[in-house]
């Protein structure tokens, strides 16, 4: 297990790209004439503002430039859901990679999408996320299931389990 609080953040990224392809996979289990309908639409516009969220927190954070484009995507489509996630997710990447206890630690100002200047340490700002994202799975996978597919078990016990 790890010892420090940035060796944690990354474990916990690398639960959450697996969660997140787990749940790009649950999308794929809609059967294709259910697709339009709209429980598949808001699990999918969930899914990218679910990349849309983390991508403009990484920029706030100074590891990326801020997002073009709405953090609430309507008409999303899941191939452009996963490159954007797979583009994010190297810049997280390269994010983490340098996170120390210093950058935990360092206050990051910023504005929210209305303008709002916000101030938070960057630690915080992380477990937002991470939280952010169990939440927003949770609502697909309901989504997933209504629309007629299988929803993605994306609980972290289950990550850690994934060897045995």
């Amino acid at each position: 297990m790890a010892d420090e609080l940035p060796d944690r953040f990354r474990r916990w990224f690398e639960y959450e790209r697996d969660a997140h392809a787990r749940v790009f996979k649950s999308l794929a289990t809609v059967p294709e004439d259910r697709r339009s309908g709209p429980e598949y639409r808001k699990a999918l516009d969930l899914l990218a503002h679910i990349v849309a969220a983390r991508r403009n927190w990484l920029a706030r954070l100074g590891g990326g430039d801020a997002l073009a484009g709405p953090v609430f995507p309507q008409g999303a489509r899941v191939e452009d859901v996963a490159a954007q996630w797979d583009e994010a997710v190297g810049r997280w990447e390269v994010y983490l990679g340098r996170l120390d206890d210093a950058e935990l630690a360092r206050v990051a100002d910023y504005r929210m999408s209305d303008g709002t200047p916000c101030r938070n340490v960057a630690e915080d700002l992380l477990v937002q996320l991470y939280g952010h994202s169990h939440y927003h799975r949770g609502q697909i996978a309901m989504l997933v299931r209504a629309a007629g597919g299988e929803p993605a078990a994306t609980d972290f016990i289950h990550w850690l389990r994934r060897g045995e």
